[in-house]
């Protein structure tokens, strides 16, 4: 067992707690804004507007990737990506793609500490992976070295299983899945750079393998690149005997453009 988990497990709640308090105290004193355009807003994050300028993911798309098609191809079609390059995952979901709008709500949850837009960003989510949710067991959120988390103070995908969680009634397991090796950040790698990167990684914790083992994992994570993070993170949980695991994030890059795949 980590000899380091309890003791940041008590700074982590001491944490929300205060980042909670001072959020409160700045939500009665200025109103909220739209986190896109700085337009006043009531409560979502998003203004009308840059609500309208979402890329919502809707099928058809590639029933393992979910890369979105512009035509329906006919059932169980594959996209060639999946053909080519079968992830260890069994399928992935995604709410939006990632777009301007999208980068903005992610940038503004991952470093910004806009934690209040999480339960809108894990409602569209839990829309768009309602067919993973109503199959799945636990929810397992990509988790961030420790180090890298006391900087940021919270983890965002771990703020986006929680609101996903509350919004399907699926156990949500926060602690299971463990980064054991620090990493460089993905941006500005190349897909053979991000998969080397993330090598061997992830871990489940010895003390949480019951949370694994034999039950249908869905993997939550705030964007999917190239999908390097995911199957890294979905072979440690196969190791650890999950049935299947499959992927839910809020956004996903897609090479193409929104003409025909």
């Amino acid at each position: 067992m980590d000899a380091e988990a309890p003791s940041r497990s008590i700074l982590g709640s001491l944490r929300d707690a205060w980042r909670q308090a001072t959020k409160f105290a700045l939500d009665v004193a200025l109103p909220t804004l739209c986190v896109a355009c700085r337009e006043p807003v009531d409560g979502e994050g998003v203004c009308a507007e840059c609500w309208a300028k979402l890329s919502f993911i809707e099928p058809p798309y590639c029933p393992r990737l979910g890369i979105p098609f512009v035509y329906d191809p006919g059932p169980e079609l594959l996209s060639m990506e999946a053909i080519a390059n079968p992830p260890a995952y069994q399928r992935a979901r995604a709410a939006v793609r990632y777009d301007d709008v999208a980068r903005t709500l992610v940038h503004a949850l991952k470093y910004h500490d806009r934690t209040d837009l999480a339960p809108t960003m894990g409602r569209w989510m839990a829309r768009a992976g309602r067919e993973l949710l109503g199959q799945a067991e636990v929810l397992v959120p990509v988790p961030l070295h420790w180090r890298r988390g006391w900087s940021r103070r919270y983890n965002q995908s771990g703020a986006l299983a929680r609101a996903i969680g509350r919004q399907s009634g699926v156990e949500v397991a926060t602690e299971a899945l463990r980064r054991v090796r620090a990493t460089e950040q993905q941006i500005g790698l190349s897909r053979a750079q991000r998969a080397s990167n993330v090598q061997g990684a992830f871990k489940v914790s010895p003390d949480r393998m019951a949370d694994i083992q034999g039950r249908r994992v869905v993997l939550v994570d705030d964007v999917l690149t190239s999908g390097a993070t995911s199957d890294a993170c979905a072979r440690a949980l196969l190791r650890a005997k999950a049935a299947q695991v499959d992927v839910l994030v809020f956004a996903r890059v897609v090479d193409s453009p929104k003409g025909p795949i």
